[in-house]
């Protein structure tokens, strides 16, 4: 007994003293280390994450409230003596969702941005570069949508010697990923297939000269206002009514359905009280320099004629010029412009790339695909051209649960915060088990698990 009291007294009077070396380490058996369907052989889990969406200003930053979280669950990585892989799946940073009237990068550059974004979340940041400088764990990162014009040079300011998986040449915002041993597995974030997301290179030659920030960049910006400065549905500025009057043109019947997809979302998700037509988004980003309205990304019918047009990406809407905007991003199986439209909303059009793309694809023997990128955790089953069982996950995210009521009482704790293990079976070498958690209330939560023979 005294011997115990003496050693908690000696602990007690460490912490005191060496407060760092005790802070954030975690207590008791490590999680990771004991999973049960795992070997737990030394280094034999791969965890993934994506869409941690962290800004340089914690005011309108999408993950603040999990940030304590997404620290302590970092530190259950570096301490676990079985994970050998960590990848962090796209949209790690977040220069799209910036309320419109503000100034991206205040004057400065990406590099500056970045080391705001470092210093404006420095324990995260703390504890990514103390895994990386370990050099127990390999740490990838994946570009996303959010975070596709990131140099790679500027990932670097964050994170020292990250691993960045980016596909070569000029779409270095794109990036697949096979973790080390697993050529079977492809992890990316997805975006490329997503008609609002897609880098899209001679959209507005005009106005932004070799720019490739696809339309979805705008509606981040419009989101952004929508949750800092609210209103109400009833009190927001709706849209102005556009008619379709050449049913029998494919390249109109396009921009209808992108029309309806804008309509919905700006009355529905992110309504705004601004007029449309006054100029707010401010750019100074990827080639852009102008302030734009919301009328500026709107379809609208021309005075002229009747037909359908618009300022921005008035060009994008011919399956031909779909076909080359797939290509650009290394997409090798064509999909329908529309149903690419309307799957920017209904996103079992993304999931579904992951078949199209991989199970089935001729050249390719993927058996699981990882993206991020709709924020809908899930696994689903397929199966390839052999009829072999193939997986798809997706990771989810660690955003905050937003809400517009400012004095909302959010039990953050219970929402989001996903994760996915890849690890060995214990009973079979051949098997994979891959597990999809949330990490609520500080535990990891199992919310499905599948095992996958190779």
């Amino acid at each position: 007994m005294k011997k115990k009291i003496h050693y908690l007294l000696l602990l007690a009077i460490a912490y005191i003293i060496f407060p760092s070396c005790c802070k954030d380490v975690p207590s008791g058996p490590n999680p990771f280390d004991n999973l049960r369907e795992s070997s737990n052989i030394e280094r034999d889990k791969i965890v993934v994450i994506s869409d941690l969406h962290i800004g340089n200003d914690i005011s309108y930053s999408e993950t603040v409230k999990h940030m304590p979280r997404l620290i302590e669950f970092l530190n259950e990585v570096r301490s676990s003596a079985t994970v050998k892989e960590l990848v962090i799946g796209g949209d790690m940073f977040d220069e799209w969702y910036i309320p419109a009237k503000a100034d991206t990068y205040g004057g400065g550059n990406q590099a500056d941005f970045v080391r705001k974004t470092v210093a404006a979340n420095k324990g995260l940041f703390d504890v990514l570069n103390g895994i990386i400088k370990d050099k127990k764990i390999k740490v990838t990162y994946v570009p996303g949508n959010h975070d596709m014009g990131f140099l790679p040079a500027n990932i670097d300011i964050a994170m020292p010697g990250i691993n960045q998986a980016r596909d070569e040449g000029e779409q270095y915002g794109l990036g697949t990923y096979n973790p080390d041993g697993y050529p079977q597995i492809a992890i990316e974030h997805g975006h490329r297939y997503d008609f609002f997301c897609a880098l899209a290179p001679g959209a507005n030659e005009s106005e932004a000269p070799g720019a490739t920030m696809p339309p979805g960049y705008f509606f981040a910006r419009i989101a952004a206002s929508s949750f800092v400065d609210p209103t109400t549905p009833e009190a927001a500025t709706k849209v102005p009514e556009v008619k379709l009057n050449d049913a029998g043109s494919a390249e109109q019947n396009s921009k209808h359905i992108y029309y309806n997809l804008w309509k919905y979302v700006l009355e529905k998700v992110i309504y705004v009280k601004e007029s449309f037509s006054e100029p707010i988004i401010k750019t100074n980003i990827g080639n852009y320099t102008k302030t734009y309205s919301i009328n500026d990304v709107l379809p609208k019918n021309s005075s002229v004629d009747g037909s359908i047009q618009m300022n921005l990406y008035n060009g994008l809407f011919t399956q031909n010029n779909w076909n080359e905007r797939l290509k650009y991003n290394n997409v090798t199986v064509m999909t329908s412009i529309d149903e690419a439209i309307a799957g920017s909303l209904k996103t079992e059009f993304i999931d579904k790339q992951s078949q199209v793309q991989y199970f089935l694809h001729p050249e390719r023997d993927t058996r699981l695909v990882i993206f991020g990128h709709t924020h809908q955790p899930m696994i689903k089953s397929f199966t390839n051209r052999e009829n072999a069982e193939c997986l798809y996950v997706n990771s989810g995210t660690w955003e905050d649960k937003k809400s517009r009521d400012k004095n909302a009482q959010i039990d953050q704790d219970s929402y989001k915060m996903n994760f996915v293990i890849i690890s060995p079976v214990k009973s079979d070498a051949r098997k994979l088990y891959v597990g999809l958690y949330q990490y609520k209330y500080g535990k990891h939560e199992l919310n499905e698990s599948k095992e996958l023979t190779l």
